[in-house]
């Protein structure tokens, strides 16, 4: 055998043997990166299917005949409000009945409520907020906390009603 060939042979080994030595080296750290990719996918949609079931809610109590005529006397759409925030009043496009108010990123689901002085009541089915409506202006509150969120809320039904008041000044009943 030539120098030539038992050389090139020599490094043909060599060369093998480092090869086998970085894949031995390296192929559990691969395996384990795969592994642990593996799981923190599966972490992540699991943690995604759990946020998706919390932000489901429970589905709401049908809607009685005075819940759907309290319904149809919210003024809906845009209020303009103190230090100029909005509040956006719409019927909830899933539950007959209810309603869904928006005061920037926050929303409610909300039941009206008539009350025996004709001013409606928005009652958050979660207990929190509370949106009181009356013939001039509408008021957000925090019942838990026992505070106004916003206040001075003026749609343009309620804007045109001050003005009428304005213009048109009732008798006292003093």
């Amino acid at each position: 055998m030539s120098r030539h060939t038992s050389r090139v042979r020599t490094l043909s080994l060599s060369f093998g043997m480092v090869l086998g030595m970085a894949v031995g080296a390296y192929a559990p750290q691969m395996a384990h990166a795969a592994t642990t990719t593996k799981t923190a996918t599966k972490a992540k949609a699991k943690a995604k299917s759990v946020r998706q079931a919390a932000v489901r809610p429970a589905p709401l109590p049908e809607a009685s005949p005075e819940q759907l005529d309290a319904v149809n006397r919210v003024l809906l759409g845009t209020y303009a409000c103190e230090f100029g925030k909005n509040i956006q009043v719409a019927k909830d496009m899933v539950n007959a009945g209810y309603i869904t108010l928006k005061l920037a990123k926050e929303s409610w689901v909300m039941k009206p409520v008539l009350s025996s002085t004709g001013a409606i009541r928005l009652e958050d089915v979660k207990g929190q907020t509370l949106l009181l409506q009356i013939l001039t202006k509408s008021m957000l509150m925090n019942v838990k906390a026992g505070k106004r969120v916003v206040d001075g809320c003026v749609h343009d039904t309620q804007r045109a009603a001050e003005e009428h008041l304005r213009a048109n000044p009732q008798p006292s009943n003093l």
